[in-house]
């Protein structure tokens, strides 16, 4: 039986840059457990009022998560900076979202 844990949470980070501290948050949403079409729902939910610039990990097991987040990026001009696998099929993606995204 598979367990079902859903979750956000907005970490703070710092970053120096020439002698400048600026401070990002980045949004974690936790969607284990989920399956198609839920974690690509949360994701757009949780991601449709934040700026453009914002930077988000999402994490998901969802066999065709990839492909869905891929083409969820692609319509609404999202960009995936990287991907990693965690273990236990689950994958932990940053995205970077749009300035504009579309419905």
């Amino acid at each position: 039986m598979a367990k079902t844990v859903v979750s956000e949470t907005v970490v703070s980070q710092t970053v120096l840059s020439q002698s400048r501290v600026h401070t990002t948050e980045l949004l974690q949403i936790d969607a284990v457990g989920l399956l198609c079409p839920l974690p690509i729902l949360r994701f757009k939910k949780r991601t449709q009022d934040l700026p453009g610039g914002t930077r988000v990990e999402f994490l998901a097991d969802d066999p065709s998560g990839r492909r869905d987040l891929q083409a969820l990026c692609e319509l609404t001009g999202h960009r995936i900076e990287w991907i990693r696998e965690e273990g236990a099929g689950v994958l932990r993606y940053r995205i970077c979202l749009a300035s504009r995204q579309t419905p």
